[in-house]
């Protein structure tokens, strides 16, 4: 077949890949989106959508970028809505923190600052917050409740919206064909090579997720780590409100009634089958916090595999190779970080200085 060229090649059609070929787009870049599979099928279909920017959760060297991401998501999906002609669910309620220890706990760890538990202290009586959600029992242990104002989003919605404002600006798509390497020419990048083709350009970017570390000619430290979940059609629509978060379990209600119950983490290779009893254990989680959600009608249960790293932490920037830059290893945090990664990792490509720092994030943190 003939070759045609682009500016830039995105490997992998989540919702990174997705954001970022928006942005080299809107620069003025041809851009060509190669996907293995069936675009935004993988980690961000799979996805809670909670955009979690709480310091007892996100990681210090994180917080920076969980939280000008955060900021962004108004603006990144109201953008997508308009490319698309396509609604998307975004919900800024706020999130129900729950965890175990005693109720009058002053001050909780969050790294080097402590914060105190006043910053997050809730809006209102939590049984006027959460009506259904089980009272505490006087014999069990106590718990903490604290609220953090996060918003959560349909990750489904998004990725299709994602999907559908790329065409609408002309990105061009090659999908259900996986790339077999970067092919480098007189030591820069010079496009990719799948099992039926080659595509040119001098600027390609790996944000192939849990599948990055496979595709040469760098091997990054990528892992997926699997994430087994369910979906319900809640007895009342807004039977819970708020996302609620435990050690246990995590509900995400939907604006039209649904309710997301997660999530397993599992080191099982790229094994995504869903197992009914682990999904049984998670829906009895969901129905010790909310009795009521007995009533509730089970929709689909899956399982979908987060992109991990050694140390928890994302992979961004250029590699040693001209040309070749790298985004992924977003963990449990490729929906929320989805818009600053874009923005960074578009500025890093063409030669800006990007408006975060994110050296420590470079893969030669891992040695060669």
């Amino acid at each position: 077949m003939g070759v045609k060229n682009w500016d830039a090649i995105v490997i992998g059609a989540g919702i990174v890949g997705l954001s970022l070929a928006i942005e080299l787009n809107q620069l003025g870049l041809r851009v060509l989106v190669v996907e293995k599979g069936e675009p935004g099928r993988e980690a961000s279909w799979a996805a809670g959508g909670m955009l979690a920017d709480f310091p007892l959760e996100t990681p210090p060297l994180l917080r920076e970028l969980a939280t000008a991401s955060a900021r962004m998501y108004p603006e990144f999906v109201r953008g997508l809505e308009e490319e698309s002609g396509l609604k998307i669910d975004l919900r800024s309620v706020g999130t129900l923190v729950l965890f175990h220890g005693e109720t009058g706990v002053h001050r909780v760890s969050v790294g080097p600052s402590p914060a105190t538990t006043e910053a997050y202290a809730l809006p209102g009586p939590l049984a006027e917050l959460e009506p259904a959600l089980r009272a505490p029992d006087a014999a069990a242990p106590q718990f903490t409740a604290l609220y953090a104002q996060e918003r959560c989003v349909d990750p489904r919605h998004l990725t299709s919206a994602a999907i559908a404002a790329a065409r609408h600006r002309g990105v061009d798509f090659s999908s259900g064909d996986p790339v077999l390497d970067v092919e480098v020419v007189n030591g820069k990048a010079s496009g990719v090579r799948t099992s039926k083709a080659r595509f040119a350009a001098g600027l390609v970017v790996n944000c192939a997720g849990a599948w990055a570390g496979k595709i040469p000619p760098h091997h990054f430290p990528t892992r997926p780590v699997k994430g087994q979940m369910l979906c319900v059609v809640m007895p009342e629509k807004e039977l819970v409100r708020h996302v609620i978060r435990t050690p246990d379990v995590y509900l995400i209600p939907r604006s039209d009634g649904r309710l997301v119950i997660g999530a397993t983490q599992e080191e099982a290779g790229f094994d995504k089958q869903a197992v009914p009893g682990t999904i049984q254990k998670l829906r009895q989680a969901a129905l010790n916090l909310v009795p009521k959600l007995a009533e509730a009608r089970i929709l689909e249960a899956w399982a979908g595999l987060r992109p991990g790293t050694p140390d928890g932490l994302p992979i961004l920037g250029a590699t040693p190779t001209p040309g070749c830059f790298v985004a992924t290893g977003h963990f449990r945090d490729g929906i929320l970080l989805a818009p600053v990664t874009a923005r960074l990792m578009s500025q890093i490509i063409t030669g800006q200085t990007p408006q975060i720092d994110v050296l420590k994030f470079s893969a030669s943190r891992f040695g060669s």
